[in-house]
């Protein structure tokens, strides 16, 4: 699959799904996409940012993933980043940092959803949680900062 065929079938798995702010959920998936593209990551990267949440959210399978045209590195950077129930959040990152390319995606991922445009929308509650959320995985995977620009 190429990065055209990845975007359109990253956006028709996610059609009709909203972020936690109500926005349609492809748009989280391009500003992914773009921040990896913008931190110098390569099209398996940004292939991975298209589809990293799809197998997490039950929008595409596993085993459609493992059949897909993708290369092996691609498809792995998807798995690493696809949260897996009650895992603790250092096995989560330990195993994004043990998968080359992987790092990368989620400094982007966590850099879109801890956008402070992003996260004015949400209550109190929820901005604070998300924000200690997203602080302790990034100092779980060693990035410094706030991820705006490229790390590497």
């Amino acid at each position: 699959m190429d990065l055209t065929e990845v975007e359109a079938t990253a956006r028709a798995a996610h059609a009709g799904q909203t972020d936690k702010a109500g926005r349609p959920y492809a748009e989280h998936l391009q500003a992914v996409a773009e921040g990896v593209r913008r931190r110098g990551g390569d099209d398996e990267q940004i292939a991975a940012a298209w589809l990293h949440d799809a197998v997490e959210d039950d929008r595409l399978s596993r085993a459609w993933l493992e059949g897909a045209a993708l290369t092996r590195r691609t498809k792995d950077i998807v798995l690493a980043l696809t949260k897996r129930s009650g895992e603790p959040p250092e096995d989560y990152a330990a195993r994004v940092l043990s998968t080359p390319g992987a790092l990368l995606v989620k400094e982007a991922d966590l850099a879109h959803n801890a956008d402070p445009a992003r996260l004015a929308v949400l209550d109190e509650a929820t901005r604070a949680r998300l924000t200690a959320k997203y602080a302790r995985m990034r100092a779980l995977l060693g990035l410094t900062g706030d991820g705006a620009a490229p790390a590497r």
